[in-house]
């Protein structure tokens, strides 16, 4: 009993340290660098807008409300790691994944490795 009590309080401790650490990553990282990204597209007339809700960031289409890429930290998983909800429609087909972003850990995301990563994510929504 004491060690599942211990096990859940160090696994709180993670989900809590892997929180701050994705906090400062939103900050510092994915929201400027999505909205970077949600310029560049709008300059090249792929209407997209970046949605800040608590604890995530989204970058939407304006023209349908299936398609969007979202960053999120899954705290379900130990330990703690981002991931990113895609969603895509192709007619009356909505394709929904959901992927791990580079190792996961939220304070070893490099800006590089996210937007390589957001630019492989973007492919189906900006092909013509």
């Amino acid at each position: 009993m004491e060690r599942a009590k211990r096990q859940a309080a160090e696994r709180r401790a993670r989900a809590d340290a892997a929180s701050r650490a994705f906090d400062t990553f939103l900050t510092a990282t994915a929201v400027p660098l999505v909205r970077q990204i949600a310029n560049v597209l709008r300059a090249d007339h792929h209407l997209f807008t970046v949605f800040t809700p608590s604890g995530g960031v989204r970058l939407a289409s304006d023209k349908r409300a299936e398609d969007f890429i979202e960053l999120l930290l899954d705290t379900a998983t130990d330990p703690p790691r981002v991931v990113a909800h895609t969603s895509h429609s192709r007619g009356r087909r909505v394709v929904d994944a959901e992927r791990v972003v580079g190792s996961g850990d939220p304070a070893a995301i490099t800006e590089e490795e996210l937007f390589a990563f957001l630019l492989k994510e973007l492919e189906p929504f900006v092909e013509r």
